[in-house]
């Protein structure tokens, strides 16, 4: 894109991402309390957000996007894939999700996401014989469904489904995993065929969490590190060096010039002693600034790279299991405020993004450590409780909360139960420990929040668009009698 045309770009556009056809969110719903589905939308369309990715297809997900032109990648959830190896069930989910929504003012569907990471080393296998006839059956049923040739089912998969030798790791030498080579084989191989793309999750911040000698300018983009060398070519961050290792990979089945989407790529900004915003902030500058000059990477050179940022919203529901940062990926918290100043143009232009409007929350009530307290030997026990069943990653070492003491411990995890119980004055109690308050005990970087006055599960969509998605899934009622 030549330099005046970047100047227009920024003139009639300003913040909004006009070199991007190429940039969109993930919207994950994990969450005990979720801002309502339409909130969400006008956000995205408020910061000229015009893709986004989800992990299923729900019914008011949907509905909230018809009519918009946000072009949506919907998601078919690892549980449902061996239903998927049945064709007719395929068909089912097919006329359900996708062209049930395929009219004149409804929902622009561009992709399937069918399963979720699938082949993580930590599922042990489990989804290995069942994603390949998953994503045939799919890609199938849209063709036959009319909709194949602008619709392609895809599979997001982790980068751990390549790698290069140990005592070789560079990109050059990049091949998929010895254990699933073959299947990895076939299913670039139908991809190809399909006119689909490989989508693939890069996590630079996953380097740096599972390695602690991982050189830390390595995961960002602005020049700290030291290179890198392979064959004359210099890596001097690994988001480059990983989607090269990809790139390479396919070469070696023959494909190196399949299109490659980047499905998720993100930093969090709690939960962990580098999941914090100063370096989000970094990470994602760095990130916008070379998505916008489409750079592309050394083994594709001025490519103009689809990437998903991962993720919109904090999602407090979601498992720890990876590590207490699961919670803390998005660039808006969990009530749809912006975390801090960014620029989807990539221009450098640094201001908050537009936050989601009319945003309703319970009272301005919290429930903390009562000083009053006698008997002090079950504080812990409560904590533990009050922790089990809301979210607590915010105290964790290095985390934004992480500096309280024992009765700001408590005070926390008392109030993020409460606000989790819809401020049920019973809910916080807690055998005489706490107490409820209109002071707001945030500190620092630790807030301590009011939760959200409801769930999307109350929102209803509007009328025109309710009633134009009932008469579709009546249709698709009657082509079942």
């Amino acid at each position: 894109m030549g330099s005046w045309k970047l100047l227009f770009c920024f003139l009639v556009f300003e913040m909004f991402w006009c070199w991007g056809e190429g940039l969109g969110v993930n919207w994950g719903t994990m969450a005990i309390r979720q801002l309502p589905p339409r909130t969400v939308v006008q956000m995205l369309q408020d910061n000229g957000i015009k893709k986004v990715k989800l992990f299923d297809a729900d019914f008011n997900t949907m509905s909230a996007l018809a009519g918009t032109d946000i072009e949506v990648m919907v998601a078919i959830p690892n549980d449902m894939l061996a239903t998927m190896n049945d064709y007719d069930a395929a068909k089912q989910w097919v006329k359900k999700n996708v062209t049930r929504y395929n009219w004149e003012g409804g929902v622009k569907i561009k992709y399937v996401a069918v399963g979720n990471e699938p082949f993580l080393s930590s599922y042990n296998g489990s989804f290995l014989n069942t994603t390949f006839p998953a994503l045939q059956n799919i890609q199938n049923a849209l063709n036959e469904a009319g909709v194949g040739n602008t619709i392609k089912a895809t599979v997001p998969l982790n980068a751990d489904v390549y790698n290069s030798p140990v005592n070789n790791a560079v990109p050059s030498a990049g091949q998929f995993r010895a254990d699933i080579s073959e299947l990895m084989t076939q299913i670039v191989q139908f991809l190809n065929q399909n006119g689909a793309p490989f989508t693939v999750n890069i996590y630079p911040f996953l380097s740096l969490y599972a390695n602690e000698h991982f050189p830390i300018d390595f995961a960002f983009f602005d020049g700290g590190s030291t290179p890198v060398t392979d064959n004359q070519i210099q890596y001097t961050n690994v988001f480059d060096a990983n989607f090269d290792t990809l790139v390479s990979a396919l070469k070696a089945v023959g494909l190196g010039n399949l299109p490659i989407i980047v499905g998720e790529v993100g930093w969090p900004t709690d939960g962990d002693i580098n999941a914090k915003v100063s370096y989000a902030e970094r990470f994602y500058n760095g990130l916008l600034k070379r998505l916008a000059a489409n750079q592309g990477t050394p083994l594709r050179p001025n490519t103009n790279i689809e990437v998903y940022l991962f993720s919109l919203i904090d999602e407090d529901a979601k498992s720890i299991a990876p590590g207490a940062f699961e919670r803390h990926w998005g660039i808006f918290s969990y009530d749809g405020q912006p975390k801090f100043p960014m620029d989807l143009s990539g221009q450098g232009q640094n201001k908050f993004l537009i936050a989601a409007k009319n945003v309703k929350y319970l009272p301005q009530r919290w429930c903390v450590f009562n000083p009053n307290a006698k008997d002090l030997s079950k504080l812990g026990d409560n904590i533990d409780y009050a922790c089990t069943f809301s979210d607590c990653t915010s105290l964790g070492y290095g985390s934004t909360c992480g500096n309280l003491d024992a009765q700001g411990n408590a005070s926390y995890a008392f109030n993020m139960y409460f606000q989790v119980q819809g401020q049920n004055d019973m809910s916080c109690n807690f055998q005489g420990l706490a107490m409820v308050t209109t002071q707001n005990y945030s500190q620092g970087t630790c807030k301590f929040i009011v939760q959200l006055a409801s769930s999307p599960s109350l929102q209803k969509p509007s009328f025109i668009i309710l009633a134009f998605v009932f008469l579709a899934f009546l249709l698709f009622q009657l082509e079942q009698l």
